[in-house]
Protein backbone atom coordinates (compact mmCIF):
# COMPACT_ATOMS: atom_id res chain seq x y z
CA UNK A 1 0.00 0.00 0.00
CA UNK A 2 1.21 3.70 -0.62
CA UNK A 3 1.73 6.20 1.81
CA UNK A 4 -0.93 8.49 -0.20
CA UNK A 5 -0.29 11.84 2.05
CA UNK A 6 0.34 14.98 -0.10
CA UNK A 7 2.45 16.51 3.24
CA UNK A 8 4.11 12.93 4.36
CA UNK A 9 5.58 13.18 7.47
CA UNK A 10 9.72 12.78 7.56
CA UNK A 11 10.48 10.14 10.08
CA UNK A 12 14.20 9.29 11.52
CA UNK A 13 13.90 6.15 12.98
CA UNK A 14 16.74 5.52 16.10
CA UNK A 15 18.18 2.61 16.67
CA UNK A 16 17.63 1.99 20.14
CA UNK A 17 19.39 0.59 23.13
CA UNK A 18 18.14 -2.05 25.60
CA UNK A 19 19.43 -1.99 28.78
CA UNK A 20 21.53 -5.59 29.29
CA UNK A 21 18.78 -6.64 32.18
CA UNK A 22 15.32 -5.98 31.09
CA UNK A 23 12.32 -5.85 33.13
CA UNK A 24 10.82 -9.40 34.18
CA UNK A 25 7.10 -7.58 33.32
CA UNK A 26 6.95 -4.78 30.80
CA UNK A 27 4.61 -2.70 31.52
CA UNK A 28 1.97 -2.46 28.71
CA UNK A 29 2.08 1.12 26.53
CA UNK A 30 -1.26 2.31 24.46
CA UNK A 31 0.06 3.17 20.94
CA UNK A 32 -3.33 5.48 19.23
CA UNK A 33 -3.76 6.37 15.71
CA UNK A 34 -4.80 8.53 13.12
CA UNK A 35 -6.63 8.93 10.22
CA UNK A 36 -5.25 9.12 6.86
CA UNK A 37 -7.44 9.19 3.29
CA UNK A 38 -6.34 6.97 1.10
CA UNK A 39 -6.54 8.79 -2.19
CA UNK A 40 -9.39 11.27 -3.41
CA UNK A 41 -12.26 12.72 -1.67
CA UNK A 42 -14.84 9.60 -1.88
CA UNK A 43 -11.65 7.06 -1.39
CA UNK A 44 -11.99 4.85 2.41
CA UNK A 45 -9.73 6.15 5.21
CA UNK A 46 -7.23 3.90 7.13
CA UNK A 47 -5.81 4.29 11.15
CA UNK A 48 -1.95 4.42 10.75
CA UNK A 49 -0.49 3.46 14.18
CA UNK A 50 2.75 3.05 12.87
CA UNK A 51 5.05 5.40 12.90
CA UNK A 52 4.73 8.25 14.89
CA UNK A 53 6.71 10.28 17.21
CA UNK A 54 5.96 8.04 20.05
CA UNK A 55 6.34 4.40 18.40
CA UNK A 56 8.06 4.13 15.10
CA UNK A 57 9.44 0.94 15.09
CA UNK A 58 8.36 -2.64 16.20
CA UNK A 59 11.25 -5.09 15.64
CA UNK A 60 11.85 -4.11 11.82
CA UNK A 61 7.97 -3.67 11.34
CA UNK A 62 7.84 0.31 10.49
CA UNK A 63 4.27 0.53 9.72
CA UNK A 64 1.31 -0.29 10.27
CA UNK A 65 -2.31 0.66 8.71
CA UNK A 66 -5.48 -0.64 9.61
CA UNK A 67 -8.68 -0.32 7.22
CA UNK A 68 -12.08 -0.92 7.01
CA UNK A 69 -14.59 -2.64 7.30
CA UNK A 70 -16.17 -0.33 4.69
CA UNK A 71 -18.94 -0.87 2.28
CA UNK A 72 -16.36 0.06 -0.81
CA UNK A 73 -20.22 -0.02 -3.27
CA UNK A 74 -20.37 3.50 -1.21
CA UNK A 75 -16.92 4.83 -1.58
CA UNK A 76 -14.08 4.89 -3.91
CA UNK A 77 -13.00 1.88 -2.74
CA UNK A 78 -9.00 0.83 -2.22
CA UNK A 79 -7.44 2.57 -6.30
CA UNK A 80 -3.80 2.91 -5.58
CA UNK A 81 -1.84 4.27 -8.59
CA UNK A 82 1.49 2.45 -9.57
CA UNK A 83 3.78 3.87 -6.53
CA UNK A 84 7.75 3.06 -5.39
CA UNK A 85 9.26 0.92 -2.42
CA UNK A 86 12.71 1.13 -1.26
CA UNK A 87 14.42 -0.97 1.47
CA UNK A 88 11.11 -2.87 2.92
CA UNK A 89 8.72 -5.56 2.32
CA UNK A 90 5.30 -5.22 2.21
CA UNK A 91 2.55 -7.63 4.06
CA UNK A 92 -1.13 -7.60 3.06
CA UNK A 93 -3.39 -9.29 5.11
CA UNK A 94 -7.05 -9.17 4.62
CA UNK A 95 -10.28 -10.05 6.90
CA UNK A 96 -12.74 -9.07 4.28
CA UNK A 97 -12.68 -8.28 0.56
CA UNK A 98 -10.22 -8.92 -2.37
CA UNK A 99 -7.86 -6.71 -3.66
CA UNK A 100 -5.75 -7.04 -7.76
CA UNK A 101 -2.11 -6.58 -6.92
CA UNK A 102 0.66 -5.55 -9.92
CA UNK A 103 4.25 -4.92 -9.00
CA UNK A 104 7.22 -4.15 -11.38
CA UNK A 105 8.47 -7.85 -10.92
CA UNK A 106 5.89 -8.93 -13.47
CA UNK A 107 3.72 -10.39 -10.56
CA UNK A 108 -0.41 -10.56 -10.76
CA UNK A 109 -1.88 -12.06 -7.46
CA UNK A 110 -4.90 -11.38 -5.20
CA UNK A 111 -4.71 -10.85 -1.76
CA UNK A 112 -7.63 -12.57 -0.57
CA UNK A 113 -8.55 -13.21 3.56
CA UNK A 114 -6.49 -15.03 5.38
CA UNK A 115 -3.81 -15.11 2.90
CA UNK A 116 -0.31 -13.84 3.06
CA UNK A 117 1.21 -11.86 -0.15
CA UNK A 118 4.59 -10.31 1.10
CA UNK A 119 6.70 -8.13 -1.62
CA UNK A 120 10.18 -7.01 -1.44
CA UNK A 121 11.33 -3.80 -2.51
CA UNK A 122 14.85 -3.32 -1.85
CA UNK A 123 16.60 -1.74 -4.31
CA UNK A 124 13.40 -0.32 -5.72
CA UNK A 125 9.86 -1.78 -6.76
CA UNK A 126 6.89 -0.23 -7.85
CA UNK A 127 2.84 -2.10 -7.64
CA UNK A 128 -0.48 -1.17 -7.78
CA UNK A 129 -3.60 -2.09 -5.35
CA UNK A 130 -6.54 -2.46 -6.81
CA UNK A 131 -10.10 -3.69 -4.57
CA UNK A 132 -12.07 -5.91 -7.52
CA UNK A 133 -15.64 -5.75 -8.28
CA UNK A 134 -16.15 -8.74 -6.07
CA UNK A 135 -15.44 -6.98 -3.16
CA UNK A 136 -18.42 -5.67 -1.38
CA UNK A 137 -16.60 -5.32 2.68
CA UNK A 138 -12.87 -4.14 2.33
CA UNK A 139 -11.26 -4.69 5.67
CA UNK A 140 -7.64 -5.23 6.42
CA UNK A 141 -3.94 -4.51 7.37
CA UNK A 142 -1.35 -3.39 5.40
CA UNK A 143 2.33 -3.84 7.02
CA UNK A 144 6.01 -2.44 6.43
CA UNK A 145 8.99 -4.73 7.14
CA UNK A 146 12.39 -2.66 7.35
CA UNK A 147 14.81 -4.38 5.65
CA UNK A 148 18.80 -4.20 7.65
CA UNK A 149 21.76 -2.83 6.11
CA UNK A 150 23.05 -6.16 4.65
CA UNK A 151 19.75 -7.13 2.46
CA UNK A 152 18.16 -3.37 1.95
CA UNK A 153 19.31 -3.48 -1.95
CA UNK A 154 17.30 -7.33 -2.48
CA UNK A 155 16.48 -8.13 -4.97
CA UNK A 156 12.52 -7.72 -6.01
CA UNK A 157 10.69 -10.39 -4.96
CA UNK A 158 7.21 -11.84 -4.11
CA UNK A 159 5.68 -14.95 -1.95
CA UNK A 160 2.14 -15.50 -1.43
CA UNK A 161 1.44 -18.45 1.62
CA UNK A 162 -1.93 -19.68 3.22
CA UNK A 163 -1.28 -20.34 7.10
CA UNK A 164 -3.14 -23.12 8.88
CA UNK A 165 -5.24 -22.14 12.15
CA UNK A 166 -3.83 -23.33 15.46
CA UNK A 167 -6.93 -23.72 18.05
CA UNK A 168 -5.68 -22.69 21.03
CA UNK A 169 -7.56 -22.56 24.36
CA UNK A 170 -10.14 -19.91 23.50
CA UNK A 171 -8.25 -18.53 20.14
CA UNK A 172 -8.06 -19.52 16.30
CA UNK A 173 -4.51 -18.23 15.42
CA UNK A 174 -2.43 -17.96 11.81
CA UNK A 175 0.79 -17.29 11.92
CA UNK A 176 2.12 -15.42 8.75
CA UNK A 177 5.26 -14.66 9.78
CA UNK A 178 7.33 -16.22 12.33
CA UNK A 179 6.67 -18.81 14.75
CA UNK A 180 3.96 -18.97 17.36
CA UNK A 181 1.45 -21.37 19.19
CA UNK A 182 3.78 -24.31 18.00
CA UNK A 183 3.08 -23.12 14.20
CA UNK A 184 6.05 -21.54 11.78
CA UNK A 185 5.46 -19.99 8.41
CA UNK A 186 8.10 -20.54 5.72
CA UNK A 187 8.38 -17.07 3.97
CA UNK A 188 11.16 -15.65 4.34
CA UNK A 189 12.39 -12.53 6.33
CA UNK A 190 15.52 -10.48 6.95
CA UNK A 191 15.12 -9.90 10.39
CA UNK A 192 13.83 -11.96 13.49
CA UNK A 193 9.95 -11.49 13.32
CA UNK A 194 6.39 -12.53 14.38
CA UNK A 195 3.15 -11.94 12.59
CA UNK A 196 -0.33 -13.32 13.36
CA UNK A 197 -3.91 -12.84 13.21
CA UNK A 198 -5.65 -14.24 16.56
CA UNK A 199 -9.15 -14.48 16.91
CA UNK A 200 -10.67 -14.71 20.24
CA UNK A 201 -14.25 -16.60 21.27
CA UNK A 202 -16.43 -14.09 23.33
CA UNK A 203 -15.20 -14.22 27.34
CA UNK A 204 -12.01 -16.07 26.59
CA UNK A 205 -8.78 -15.33 27.50
CA UNK A 206 -5.14 -17.27 26.15
CA UNK A 207 -1.31 -17.26 26.91
CA UNK A 208 0.85 -17.39 24.35
CA UNK A 209 4.69 -18.38 25.06
CA UNK A 210 6.52 -15.87 23.22
CA UNK A 211 10.00 -15.18 22.98
CA UNK A 212 11.77 -12.75 25.37
CA UNK A 213 14.23 -11.50 22.79
CA UNK A 214 11.12 -9.42 20.89
CA UNK A 215 9.13 -6.59 21.24
CA UNK A 216 6.06 -6.99 20.27
CA UNK A 217 2.69 -5.28 19.46
CA UNK A 218 -0.77 -6.02 19.93
CA UNK A 219 -3.00 -4.01 17.27
CA UNK A 220 -6.95 -4.60 17.91
CA UNK A 221 -9.39 -5.06 14.99
CA UNK A 222 -12.59 -6.30 16.65
CA UNK A 223 -12.60 -5.75 20.38
CA UNK A 224 -11.60 -4.20 23.13
CA UNK A 225 -9.06 -6.79 24.05
CA UNK A 226 -7.23 -6.55 27.38
CA UNK A 227 -3.24 -7.35 26.86
CA UNK A 228 -1.64 -8.62 30.30
CA UNK A 229 -4.34 -6.79 31.96
CA UNK A 230 -4.23 -3.48 29.78
CA UNK A 231 -7.45 -3.12 27.60
CA UNK A 232 -6.69 -1.79 24.43
CA UNK A 233 -9.70 -0.53 22.18
CA UNK A 234 -10.06 -1.11 18.24
CA UNK A 235 -7.48 0.87 16.06
CA UNK A 236 -5.29 1.06 18.96
CA UNK A 237 -1.91 -1.41 19.80
CA UNK A 238 -0.40 -2.35 22.73
CA UNK A 239 3.01 -2.23 22.63
CA UNK A 240 5.09 -4.20 24.77
CA UNK A 241 8.75 -4.47 25.44
CA UNK A 242 11.56 -7.16 25.48
CA UNK A 243 11.38 -8.96 28.53
CA UNK A 244 8.07 -10.43 28.42
CA UNK A 245 7.96 -14.48 28.11
CA UNK A 246 4.10 -14.71 27.92
CA UNK A 247 1.25 -12.49 26.46
CA UNK A 248 -2.10 -12.71 28.08
CA UNK A 249 -5.09 -11.99 25.71
CA UNK A 250 -8.51 -11.72 26.81
CA UNK A 251 -11.77 -10.78 25.68
CA UNK A 252 -14.41 -9.74 27.98
CA UNK A 253 -16.90 -9.24 25.76
CA UNK A 254 -19.89 -11.27 24.21
CA UNK A 255 -18.87 -11.06 20.99
CA UNK A 256 -15.72 -12.48 18.85
CA UNK A 257 -12.99 -10.29 19.37
CA UNK A 258 -9.40 -10.11 16.66
CA UNK A 259 -5.85 -8.94 16.82
CA UNK A 260 -2.54 -8.93 15.04
CA UNK A 261 0.20 -10.43 16.65
CA UNK A 262 3.12 -8.06 15.37
CA UNK A 263 7.08 -8.92 16.88
CA UNK A 264 10.44 -8.99 16.23
CA UNK A 265 14.03 -8.46 17.80
CA UNK A 266 14.32 -4.56 18.57
CA UNK A 267 15.94 -2.83 15.02
CA UNK A 268 19.48 -2.12 15.62
CA UNK A 269 19.88 0.92 12.54
CA UNK A 270 18.69 3.90 12.22
CA UNK A 271 16.30 4.55 9.51
CA UNK A 272 14.61 7.33 7.61
CA UNK A 273 10.85 6.90 6.56
CA UNK A 274 9.34 9.70 4.21
CA UNK A 275 6.49 9.04 2.38
CA UNK A 276 7.05 5.39 0.15
CA UNK A 277 10.97 5.10 0.73
CA UNK A 278 13.25 3.34 3.50
CA UNK A 279 16.09 4.98 3.44
CA UNK A 280 19.50 5.83 5.61
CA UNK A 281 19.53 9.55 5.07
CA UNK A 282 18.20 12.37 4.11
CA UNK A 283 20.51 12.65 0.45
CA UNK A 284 19.46 9.25 -0.25
CA UNK A 285 15.39 10.37 0.25
CA UNK A 286 15.70 13.14 -2.04
CA UNK A 287 17.65 10.83 -4.54
CA UNK A 288 14.98 8.13 -4.58
CA UNK A 289 12.21 10.92 -5.03
CA UNK A 290 13.86 11.90 -8.28
CA UNK A 291 14.34 8.37 -9.77
CA UNK A 292 10.98 7.85 -9.49
CA UNK A 293 10.23 11.30 -11.30
CA UNK A 294 12.12 10.61 -13.95
CA UNK A 295 10.94 6.91 -14.29
CA UNK A 296 14.25 5.10 -13.26
CA UNK A 297 14.57 1.56 -14.08
CA UNK A 298 14.87 1.23 -10.46
CA UNK A 299 11.43 0.56 -9.83
CA UNK A 300 10.54 -0.57 -13.22
CA UNK A 301 6.93 -0.15 -14.10
CA UNK A 302 3.81 -2.30 -13.76
CA UNK A 303 1.86 -3.76 -16.72
CA UNK A 304 -2.20 -4.39 -17.23
CA UNK A 305 -2.80 -1.52 -14.69
CA UNK A 306 -5.38 0.88 -16.29
CA UNK A 307 -6.69 4.00 -14.22
CA UNK A 308 -5.79 7.98 -13.92
CA UNK A 309 -3.11 8.93 -12.82
CA UNK A 310 -0.95 6.25 -14.49
CA UNK A 311 1.15 6.71 -11.52
CA UNK A 312 1.15 8.20 -8.78
CA UNK A 313 3.59 11.38 -8.74
CA UNK A 314 5.75 11.56 -5.54
CA UNK A 315 5.06 14.48 -3.10
CA UNK A 316 7.49 17.74 -3.03
CA UNK A 317 10.29 16.73 -0.44
CA UNK A 318 10.43 18.82 2.22
CA UNK A 319 12.26 22.29 2.60
CA UNK A 320 14.65 21.55 5.22
CA UNK A 321 16.85 18.36 6.22
CA UNK A 322 15.61 16.03 8.50
CA UNK A 323 15.99 16.56 12.35
CA UNK A 324 16.54 13.13 14.03
CA UNK A 325 13.24 11.76 15.79
CA UNK A 326 14.77 9.53 18.76
CA UNK A 327 12.81 6.40 19.34
CA UNK A 328 11.06 5.54 22.63
CA UNK A 329 13.95 4.43 25.39
CA UNK A 330 16.86 6.12 23.68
Amino acid sequence: MSNVETDPIETRCRARVESAEPPEAPAVEIVTSREVPLGGTRAMRVRRTLPQRARSLIGAWCFADRYGPEDVRDVGGMVVPPHPHTGLQTVSWLFSGEIEHRDSSGVRALVEPGELNLMTGGHGICHSEVSTQATSVLHGVQLWVALPEAHRNADRDFQHHVPGVAHHDGADIRVFLGSLAGMSSPVRTFTPLVGAEVTLAPESAVELDVDAAFEHGVLVDQGPVTVSGTSIAPAQLGYVGIGATCLRLANPSAEPARVVLLGGAPFDEDIVMWWNFVARSHDEIVRFQHEWQQESERFGQVDGYVGDPARLPAPPLPKVRLRPRRRAGR
